[in-house]
């Protein structure tokens, strides 16, 4: 039997077996019942879809919130430690700057005292410091304090630059001292020395235009007598 001649007996036999059996007629209405979805329970399971939807959205929105606060948490703590290590590193650079500068003036006026005791205790000669006021300003280009290391030896005047580094910087302003010391005093020096254990590369080739001597080891101590 195929499905026209299934529809076909359906037709005719159905009609006389819902006024016949009550109860078939009761099956067939529950049947089609269930088996037929109605306007409004359509629309009560589509409202009810699209408020899943809804509501599965806002969680998603309140998730995705939730995942950006954190992160922009962690950009600002990320933030917040790399200005910290910038500003220990600035502090850090300062502190060992200044220690260097600290150490540079104590090494400089240890030298000098050195220096000082070498030439005088044994090759007889005068070693001075003097620090002057330059109210002119021919050395700094405005007044303030010169400080110069003066040897004497049987009238020989020789003019001296003790520091720890000297840059190219530093040998033109020791001219300048030089040219100060020789105009305030009317006398001219025999000799201009710079004494460092770091001195420039620069600094070297501009000593050597200005007829500056430069000693950069202990053992050169002896050659300023």
């Amino acid at each position: 039997m195929n499905i026209t001649e299934i529809k076909r007996l359906l037709e005719t036999e159905v009609p006389a077996m819902l006024q016949e059996s009550p109860g078939f007629r009761e099956w067939l209405e529950d049947f089609i019942r269930r088996q037929t979805v109605s306007r409004e329970s359509f629309d009560e399971r589509f409202d009810r879809m699209m408020n899943e939807l809804a509501s599965d959205r806002e969680s998603q929105r309140l998730h995705w919130d939730e995942q950006e606060r954190k992160w922009e948490e962690q950009n600002r703590k990320w933030d917040e430690t790399l200005a910290e290590i910038r500003s220990i590193k600035v502090k850090s650079e300062q502190s060992i700057g200044a220690l260097g500068a600290r150490w540079g003036l104590a090494s400089e006026e240890s030298f000098r005292s050195a220096l000082k005791g070498i030439l005088q205790g044994s090759f007889g000669v005068e070693v001075l410091n003097v620090n002057e006021y330059d109210d002119e300003g021919l050395v700094f280009g405005r007044p303030d304090q010169v400080e110069l290391d003066i040897i004497i030896k049987n009238g020989t005047l020789i003019l001296c630059e003790l520091k720890s580094s000297m840059s190219k910087g530093d040998m033109y302003i020791f001219d300048r001292k030089v040219r100060y010391y020789e105009q305030r005093h009317n006398r001219h020096a025999d000799r201009r020395i710079a004494v460092s254990p770091m001195v420039d590369a620069k600094a070297q080739v501009v000593a050597r235009s200005l007829g500056i001597e430069v000693f950069s080891y202990a053992e050169d101590v002896t050659a300023l007598a």
